[in-house]
């Protein structure tokens, strides 16, 4: 996180007007990036200093830790559940989604160190969803989480998780494919204004990267760009993301040949045009269809 233009906020808007301050570990949005030690530590002394709560988006809470090993001075020594309960430490609480690095099929769970908070959580969630020992997920999703937080820390699971994603990243890459570098923990990042430099930003490169994938090799990925951000898009990137012990080495290299198949005729590939979009969320629901269909229709 960007510690001086968090000041700059506080001091801009004021302290009462921000309820807390969420770090996502990893970045979802960068790339798939970890945030380092350091900086959880420099948003943690600002967050003191103004009062302000510091929660975590932790749903990547493992790959994290274990970049922090591998990168950063002074951990190398260190199991990824220590690091981890050390930067756990620096915060006020935590979102998690379990289908990531809790290695469950659905749910995930909230936490707090705010015993009074905790018990309104709680309040409203038997109001919505059910008891806490149960709410809205059966008793083996549960357990499957408890047993998931725990196993996704192994070392040897994410020593061959982080090295499966590289290895993918890898091989494209040296083709000439554009991807965000380096290769992150849990997805590949396509550069789709690179991939697709003909393809002006109204018509979202993004989203007609990711339609080519899925029509060439039935490959699933996400636009992270102009369709979900509009005009406030910096990038447009299209997300790999590798889901947990899925994934064998051969369907890696089905995922590196579709995407080489399509990089080989990227100049052919059309622009996308919206043709509904939600007043929000639209890149959830929004119809499309290419530019080149929607000027003959006209």
């Amino acid at each position: 996180m960007d510690v001086a233009g968090l000041e700059n906020l506080i001091a801009r808007v004021g302290r009462e007007r921000i309820p807390l301050v969420m770090l996502t570990i990893t970045n979802n949005s960068g790339g798939g990036q970890p945030v380092s030690m350091e900086n959880a530590r420099a948003v943690g002394a600002v967050c003191r200093k103004h009062g302000i709560p510091l929660y975590f988006d932790a749903c990547r809470f493992a790959e994290n830790a274990y970049f922090i090993k591998l990168r950063e001075e002074g951990y190398a020594a260190k199991t990824p559940k220590q690091i981890a309960q050390e930067m756990f430490a620096l915060g006020d609480g935590c979102t998690m989604s379990a289908k990531k690095d809790g290695m469950a099929n659905i749910g995930g769970f909230l936490c707090t160190n705010d015993s009074v908070l905790a018990g309104q959580e709680k309040d409203l969630l038997i109001l919505t969803e059910g008891y806490p020992t149960y709410g809205g997920l059966a008793g083996r999703d549960l357990e499957a989480i408890a047993v998931g937080v725990q196993e996704s820390l192994e070392e040897d699971y994410l020593r061959y998780r982080i090295a499966s994603t590289a290895y993918l990243g890898n091989h494209i890459s040296e083709q000439g494919v554009p991807i965000v570098q380096p290769p992150g923990g849990h997805a590949i990042y396509l550069d789709a204004r690179a991939f697709l430099p003909h393809i002006p930003l109204d018509q979202l490169p993004g989203v007609a990267l990711a339609a080519e994938l899925y029509l060439e090799g039935g490959i699933r990925s996400v636009e992270i760009g102009t369709l979900m951000f509009g005009t406030a898009a910096t990038m447009d990137l299209v997300r790999l993301a590798i889901p947990r012990r899925v994934y064998t080495q051969s369907h890696m290299d089905y995922v590196i040949e579709v995407i080489l198949a399509v990089w080989k005729r990227r100049e052919q590939i059309h622009g996308m045009h919206l043709t509904y979009e939600a007043p929000f969320l639209r890149h959830f629901t929004a119809h499309l269809e290419p530019v080149a269909c929607a000027k003959v229709a006209g």
